[in-house]
């Protein structure tokens, strides 16, 4: 099927953005935005803490990885920006 869904989900595999890893950006996202609603957290504080947790894991992971498991620099530079969209997203849809 070449739909532009499908489309966009193969651009995505093939640039790196989506992987195994995806899906555990995604559940912690949902699962600290919980947390922050549970402490009582204004809903911009729950998608900022989100967001702010994101960015420092990515900054971690780049202590500790460098950019070698993606091979590239841009490979890393679309993980690394999907994998906060999606937790900061997700974080955004729970507060609506």
């Amino acid at each position: 099927m070449n739909s532009p869904l499908a489309r966009l989900v193969n651009w995505q595999q093939r640039t790196g953005q989506l992987d195994g890893w995806t899906s555990y950006h995604l559940a912690a996202g949902a699962f600290f935005c919980k947390v922050f609603q549970w402490l009582n957290f204004s809903d911009l504080w729950c998608v900022l803490g989100v967001l702010i947790l994101g960015i420092a894991w990515e900054v971690f992971e780049w202590i500790i990885e460098n950019f070698q498991p993606y091979k590239t620099k841009r490979a890393w530079a679309y993980n690394t920006l999907s994998d906060i969209f999606v937790e900061t997203a997700i974080a955004w849809w729970m507060v609506l």
